[in-house]
């Protein structure tokens, strides 16, 4: 970069980089003398960018707090990394709007160069997913998003309109604790002062946010994310199940995802709670763990689970030329 224009621009990223520079830090960066890296920072101003110069001791430059850059420069890892991210964001449902991610991809695209941007093109055309959002879900607007992060951040209660699964309306006011993003939803999790209990919502039905001016206080110990799985592994169902299972926490928390079931280590291996509206579906679920387990509650899980054992039994009988054992066939 012997180019003094390279240079400039140069000096213009590393005071994007950083938030205050000394001349010397700047002139060894370069590779040039504090002298040059004055007149450098002189043509950034005359460029209407505003470059601060501190005096003193502890001083040196830095770009005016706020100002935002009109240029992006990114290097060519930089720029896949920051395309691959909002592919992922659109692909998954971890991006706000829509449009918001198609028109940054399309923004980005436009200033790469040919090749790089070919490149590009080529792994997006070709990048499979195993997590993947529906087509009827939509993510939340940027402004609740940046709202509710803000107030949580700041510990400032908020007011919030919200639709419930069944299309009810309400006005709540919440301390929001923290944001979650589970399988390919946002949530809300905080105090919520209409049901005096700690609650979850979904961004994307939340409709107004305003910050109001009280405060609150995050009790001690709360994690958003376990509280927010518990919460949609507990969700009303028409069975409570308890099973316990003969194997380690960490292996278990491998096969079962923390929204399906709560899991907690005991004498005996680990115990298994959750809530379910299909048995035979929870029966499934247990067969398939690979490790021995024993039913405390409900009975009918027994029975479920003893009715998958038969089936899978009959299906290990067929024979393999693929023909229905006489009792299946069809008469004459």
């Amino acid at each position: 970069m012997s180019h003094p224009a390279g240079r400039v621009l140069a000096l213009l990223e590393l005071l994007q980089a950083r938030h205050r520079s000394t001349a010397a830090e700047l002139a060894d960066r370069l590779g040039v003398d504090e002298r040059t890296v004055r007149r450098y920072a002189a043509t950034l101003v005359e460029l209407g960018i505003p470059v601060t110069a501190d005096r003193g001791r502890h001083g040196g430059y830095r770009l005016h707090s706020g100002y935002k850059l009109p240029p992006l420069m990114l290097t060519d890892d930089e720029a896949v990394a920051v395309l691959l991210g909002l592919v992922v964001a659109e692909r998954v449902g971890l991006a706000t709007e829509q449009p918001a991610t198609a028109t940054a991809l399309a923004k980005i695209r436009r200033v790469l160069p040919a090749p790089l941007a070919d490149r590009l093109a080529a792994v997006q055309d070709h990048l499979g997913f195993t997590l993947r959002r529906t087509e009827s879900e939509r993510g939340p607007t940027s402004g609740t998003l940046l709202a509710l992060a803000s107030a949580a951040r700041h510990r400032h209660r908020v007011a919030v309109d919200y639709r419930s699964w069944r299309g009810e309306r309400s006005h709540r006011e919440l301390d929001p604790y923290g944001l979650v993003f589970h399988a390919g939803r946002w949530y809300v999790t905080g105090h919520d002062h209409r049901r005096g209990e700690v609650r979850t919502f979904r961004l994307d039905r939340i409709g107004s946010v305003t910050t109001g001016a009280a405060t609150f206080t995050v009790p001690d110990g709360f994690e958003a994310v376990a509280w927010v799985t518990r919460s949609l592994a507990g969700v009303p169902y028409t069975h409570e199940v308890e099973v316990v299972l003969e194997t380690d926490l960490l292996a278990a928390r491998r096969r079962i995802p923390p929204s399906v079931a709560e899991l907690t280590a005991s004498t005996d291996g680990v115990l298994l709670r959750a809530r379910a509206d299909s048995l035979p579906g929870m029966a499934a679920l247990l067969a398939g763990l690979g490790c021995p387990f024993t039913v405390r509650q409900p009975d009918a899980l027994r029975v479920a689970v003893a009715e998958h054992a038969r089936q899978l039994a009959g299906w290990a009988a067929r024979p393999a030329d693929g023909q229905l054992p006489a009792s299946r066939r069809p008469l004459d």
